[in-house]
């Protein structure tokens, strides 16, 4: 005879899952708003010199907060090893380039089309996944990613503010994130170390090139020399944006532990939604056009869609126990 699994305790286990996968991507979308906000607000807004000094405090803080709470037995992971670089390679290289050259293109493109280039992200992504995860998607996920990609081509074509650095920083960090989110599903189901320990030696390892990076180009004297360092608001949005810069890098591998990397790097741009109107009046550098708006939007739509087609809740058929199978 061989037992089945029970409605019931089907159901109890799909809901639990389905409320981690929501409930990490919702995290997820809501710490990627306010440090996009924040980084905006801190570079534009009062035009700190360099997005350089900003990641190395994002980095810091990651560190030192990791560090207190393993101490204080919050959390754990293992200690380094001789190997631990060779286990996390590439995640630190692509961890630091991520975060540099999308602080990059956060300074010098506006929201709204921020928002809608960061898209590319997605069609990398999903191509990455096929190719190193094995993992095809479906006909109208693919439908969602190519309409976003066209919205955001069409807005392209009409952006009256065009930065050519911006979009190579953008497009950079697209091919990163991509990357980074394909690498980080492939080590957390790999590698013995947690999402705590990824977290912390991708700061540890990369804190010390991205110091001298930042010495060398001059940035560190630039920031030391800021005359706004007294004034109350600005240091408070300082520190927030480190802080978020560890809960951003914490939601972003929850989100892909319990989803796939795509949906992940989709999310992301889906609370592009909220960036992409706020981006009109926080920063004052967008440009508005009817073509450039209407492609946005384009984009928006897709994105809503692609949450749909991911995250309505599958109907799961009965199961086997294969460990509870008895032999006839």
């Amino acid at each position: 005879m061989t037992p089945l699994l029970g409605d019931d305790d089907l159901s109890s286990n799909t809901g639990a899952l389905y409320l981690k996968k929501v409930g990490s991507a919702v995290f997820y979308g809501v710490a990627s708003l306010m440090i996009t906000v924040v980084n905006k607000s801190v570079l534009t807004s009062y035009h700190f010199p360099s997005f350089l000094v900003l990641s190395l405090g994002q980095m810091l803080a990651g560190i030192v907060v990791l560090n207190v709470a393993r101490r204080c037995g919050i959390l754990s992971f293992p200690d380094m090893t001789r190997d631990t670089p060779r286990k996390l390679f590439p995640l630190p290289l692509l961890y630091m380039g991520n975060m540099i050259f999308g602080l990059g293109g956060t300074q010098a493109l506006s929201l709204p089309m921020f928002a809608a280039l960061r898209r590319f992200s997605i069609l990398m992504t999903m191509l990455l996944e096929l190719k190193v995860l094995g993992v095809r998607p479906s006909i109208p996920v693919q439908v969602s990613v190519y309409a976003m990609i066209g919205g955001a081509l069409l807005a392209a074509s009409d952006d009256l503010s065009f930065n050519m650095e911006g979009y190579v920083f953008i497009m950079v960090t697209n091919a990163l994130s991509a990357a980074n989110g394909v690498y980080v599903k492939k080590k957390l189901e790999s590698v013995d170390m947690g999402k705590y320990g990824l977290m912390y030696y991708n700061s540890l390892y990369m804190i010390l090139p991205a110091f001298l990076l930042t010495w060398f180009l001059g940035d560190l004297g630039k920031a030391m020399d800021f005359p706004m360092w007294s004034d109350p608001m600005f240091t408070t949005q300082f520190l927030m944006s480190c802080l978020m810069g560890f809960v951003l890098s914490y939601s972003t591998i929850l989100c892909t532990q319990y989803n796939s990397a795509l949906t992940t790097t989709i999310v992301g741009c889906l609370k592009n939604i909220s960036v992409t109107y706020l981006g009109m009046f926080v920063g004052g550098d967008y440009v508005f056009s009817w073509l450039n708006c209407f492609g946005i939007n384009i984009s928006v739509f897709a994105s809503l869609l692609y949450t749909y087609v991911t995250f309505r809740p599958k109907d799961s058929p009965r199961k086997i126990l294969p460990d509870k199978i008895e032999a006839v």
